[in-house]
């Protein structure tokens, strides 16, 4: 039977690498499911160069909900290269007051059970992204009964009286419709060699359309 786990990420800065080079870190829209498993990882109190582990983390099937899409921000840095004698800028992209909701889905519940421990009692820090980023409580809700996707649709909003929930990202099948590869599954995190493979995930919207009725719970047959 599938269980998910669902932690809340939110702090006052969260950035979650993606397409970054040189100068410039840039930050995705959402928490990646490489910068999810590096706090899992974290919380377990795995090294870097420790890729063993790393098989099991990323068998897990990620997804997120968005709470609160959050704003950019984009900050700068001065650097020195002391090979070079020189200094020069460098920008970090984060985003501010952003609200996520995120399952993490397996058969194996004693793993969902042995995280969600860890992540209550955690062996290094943990942080959104960076080590700028301490995430706010609570961190881990618990195991949920339920598949990825109906569990993320189930769980009340996190925002009450705030935005509703706008989308949920998640691990697809590459055959799916709107299904999108991404380079987001970490191989190792040892900075001498970072390796990182791929996975596919579609988006889903919560949006409601256009011109749709709003929810009642008014039944017009209870009168008949």
């Amino acid at each position: 039977m599938m269980a998910t786990l669902l932690l809340r990420l939110a702090a006052p800065l969260q950035a979650w690498g993606a397409d970054s080079k040189f100068e410039t870190r840039k930050t995705a829209r959402e928490p990646t499911k490489s910068g999810v498993i590096g706090l899992l990882a974290a919380a377990l109190g795995l090294r870097r160069d420790e890729t063993e582990p790393l098989t099991r983390l990323a068998q897990l099937r990620f997804g997120v909900r968005v709470e609160r899409e959050g704003q950019l921000l984009v900050d700068f840095h001065m650097a020195r290269n002391e090979e070079k004698d020189r200094s020069y800028v460098t920008y970090r992209h984060y985003l501010e007051d952003a609200v996520f909701l995120v399952g993490l889905e397996s058969e194996d519940t004693a793993l969902l059970q042995e995280l969600a421990e860890a992540l209550t009692h955690p062996v290094f820090p943990l942080y959104l992204g960076r080590r700028a980023c301490p995430p706010t409580l609570p961190l881990c809700l618990g195991l949920r009964e339920q598949g990825l996707v109906e569990a993320l649709q189930a769980e009340p909003a996190l925002c009450p009286g705030g935005p509703k929930p706008t989308r949920i990202v998640a691990d697809a099948a590459p055959q799916e419709p709107g299904a999108v590869p991404q380079r987001d599954v970490p191989l190792s995190y040892d900075p001498r060699h970072r390796q990182y493979g791929y996975r596919s995930a579609r988006e889903i919207s919560l949006r409601q359309p256009a011109g749709a009725p709003e929810p009642t719970a008014h039944d017009p047959f209870c009168e008949l």
